[in-house]
């Protein structure tokens, strides 16, 4: 038996308040206090977690919308950026003074997590106030971090920390080398043998003493959908054979001193503090054995991890943590403190590559619903007996099935709700098997549809106002939700809810005030199936469906609807690169936001979304000569009659104006 959300219960004659819609969308549970609502009924930001300095989203898009940049937006709050690496930063401090650690911390951001130039100029600005670093997994990226970390906190061992992970060949090891004799505070971690021989070559090649960093695969598995980015099988590392081989190697050429950093990765949002721990244990024990051993080891580097509570739930879930950025730090202070006091070794600084935990939060969709499709409540009566008495008008039976789904309709009560519901499946499913014999007309078909969907809302308005939907019913809700159809791309903005069936938090932005009467889920404007969002945030259940309000008609035929805007949360880490081009729709305008010494919002950079010639371009095709075909083809048809010269004069300027418009639907 399945219970409904508290605060929808609970309205049956009173007032609907904002409060019930924060308790009705989990927005505590998962925004952590970076996301409030107003008295309004509005949708509002914190970005320092402060009550006297919010951002009002729907004044934002309104804002936005007189300046002419229209949804799709994605809207990035810096100040978010910059608490969420201060608020890490605070946490490891606390957990170093609290256990009396003697090394440091640096939390290195891997920018594969999302490489755009604005997020990753603010996280390098703020690297060195908080002795923070930069990871790279790639050559583009490493030519992306050294131009990012130039002049940052000086030359040598004082600079900007930037770590080196991924598979790199000659040309990769050369230029960390030079970079290092450039001054930077570089270090390539070894991921296969061959790598060690390459870096031990160019060292001696350029007279450098580099830092070297060893990637160990651990015994202990990751958990949750990277899993296998840990353990023994994982992609990157050398095995602890290969680990005894390479200090080996290292004595042998005189660079064993070199060795000063000891890498493990256990996965990406870990959601169990537990399979922290047994990895961080294992690898300190690895790390003093090899201190011991001659190495020159300094920096113990427990990879990414740590997670993002989508859900809001705080549980071992895979959209979920069941710990804290508190609890995360102090665990892993412990455990290496603990290792390395019990083998008299001297304590590591500690590195984590925490790129989720530091940018999910700092970026926010905001989509415009177009119109809805929905299975409707009121079977229209009069219309259904019209029909009826048209049938037996004619000499034609009326078929019992159509006759039994009325009955249901007419009594239906809280005493038979189940009875009637059984009774009305059975009477629809034989209505559609007389329509594929042809024994049943098509205006019968939709009336017995019709009451069909009729009978399921009244049983699920009864439900609601019980507090709970018995288990024969708990397929309703989805079964008769409504398709809110979105301006946005699932596969350009949120590609991991189509991957691997990511959760993001997902809520009106207004009208907060008003109790949500739909039931709905969302459709993007692709044209694949696949293109939509059919489950969501809760702490409780697999929900499938997501309470909306009704979408209202703007006055006059074909005017469209009024504005209905929904926030799509905690898309900060990957899904912005990890976006692609399904149905040539790009990336959508970028704005950034900031709270200013007054407490005001204000936009401090926009980056206007793709054009459609850009996206064209993407996959070689040239604009002009698209343009001089439409142009030539315009020509002919003018000549011809087929056009007049005014028709082909707009049609031309639409071609023109649309390829250099925005590839989503504009107003």
């Amino acid at each position: 038996m399945a219970t409904i959300s508290s605060s929808r219960s609970s309205f049956i004659h009173g007032q609907w308040t904002a409060n019930d819609s924060a308790l009705l969308y989990g927005i505590a549970d998962w925004g952590k206090g970076y996301v409030g609502v107003n008295s309004e009924g509005h949708l509002t930001v914190l970005p320092s977690k402060e009550p006297g300095k919010q951002i009002d989203l729907y004044e934002v898009i309104q804002g936005l919308r007189e300046r002419g940049i229209h949804t799709p937006v994605l809207l990035r709050f810096n100040d978010i950026l910059a608490h969420r690496l201060r608020e890490i930063r605070r946490a490891f401090n606390d957990a170093i003074n609290d256990q009396g650690y003697t090394g440091g911390y640096s939390c290195v951001y891997p920018i594969k997590v999302n490489q755009q130039r604005h997020v990753c100029e603010q996280i390098a600005s703020l690297a060195v106030e908080l002795n923070f670093g930069l990871e790279a997994g790639s050559k583009p990226e490493l030519l992306a971090v050294l131009g990012l970390s130039a002049g940052a906190g000086g030359p040598g061992v004082n600079g900007m920390p930037i770590i080196c992970n991924g598979f790199k060949d000659s040309e990769f090891i050369e230029t960390v080398i030079l970079a290092t004799k450039l001054g930077r505070n570089i270090i390539p971690v070894v991921e296969k043998f061959s790598e060690l021989e390459l870096i031990v070559r160019h060292a001696k090649k350029y007279n450098v003493r580099p830092k070297i960093g060893l990637r160990v695969k651990l015994s202990s598995r990751g958990a949750g959908r990277w899993e296998g980015s840990a353990g023994v099988r994982s992609k990157f590392g050398l095995f602890v054979s290969e680990v005894i081989k390479a200090v080996d190697y290292l004595r042998a050429h005189g660079m064993l001193d070199c060795l000063n950093l000891l890498h493990c990765h256990v996965g990406s949002q870990l959601y169990d503090i537990r399979v922290l721990k047994n990895a961080v244990n294992e690898l300190a024990h690895i790390y003093c054995e090899l201190h011991q051993m001659g190495a020159g080891l300094t920096m113990l580097d427990i990879g990414g991890g740590m997670g993002i509570d989508y859900d809001g739930s705080q549980s071992a879930w895979s959209s979920s943590i069941n710990y804290t950025v508190q609890e995360y730090a102090a665990d892993v202070v412990y455990r290496i403190k603990a290792v390395c006091d019990d083998n008299s070794v001297p304590h590591p600084t500690i590195f984590s590559e925490s790129g989720r935990a530091m940018v999910a939060y700092s970026s926010v969709l905001v989509i415009d619903v177009l119109g809805t499709s929905r299975f409707e409540a009121d079977p229209n009566l009069p219309n259904v007996e019209a029909v009826i008495a048209a049938q037996e008008a004619a000499g034609n039976e009326v078929p019992q099935p159509v006759r039994d789904l009325l009955g249901c309709y007419r009594n239906l009560t809280d005493r038979n709700i189940t009875e009637s519901y059984h009774d009305a499946t059975q009477a629809r499913d034989e209505a559609m098997s007389l329509f594929s014999l042809g024994y049943m007309s098509l205006p019968l078909r939709a009336i017995s549809e019709q009451l069909f969907w009729a009978i399921g809302h009244k049983i699920l308005d009864r439900c609601q106002k019980r507090g709970e939907v018995p288990e024969e019913f708990e397929a309703l809700p989805e079964a008769l939700s409504d398709i809110y159809f979105c301006n946005f791309s699932l596969f350009q903005s949120m590609p991991d809810s189509w991957a691997i069936d990511q959760l993001f938090p997902i809520c009106p932005i207004h009208r907060l005030g008003e109790i949500p009467t739909r039931r709905g889920i969302l459709a993007d404007i692709t044209c694949d199936s696949d293109g939509k969002v059919d489950h969501f945030v809760d702490k409780r259940i697999d929900k499938k469906i997501l309470e909306l309000h009704e979408v209202k008609d703007l006055p006059g035929e074909g005017a469209g609807v009024e504005p209905y805007y929904l926030g799509v949360f905690l898309l900060g880490a990957y899904q912005e690169i990890l976006g692609d081009l399904h149905n040539l729709l790009g990336d959508t305008h970028a704005v950034h936001i900031s709270v200013n010494e007054r407490g005001d919002w204000e936009i401090t950079e926009v980056i206007e979304g793709d054009t459609v010639e850009e996206v064209l371009a993407y996959v070689q095709y040239d604009p002009e000569d698209l343009k001089r075909a439409m142009r030539l083809d315009i020509e002919v048809a003018c000549r011809q009659g087929r056009l007049t010269l005014a028709e082909g004069k707009s049609l031309l300027k639409y071609y023109d104006d649309g390829l250099e418009g925005y590839t989503y639907l504009e107003e």
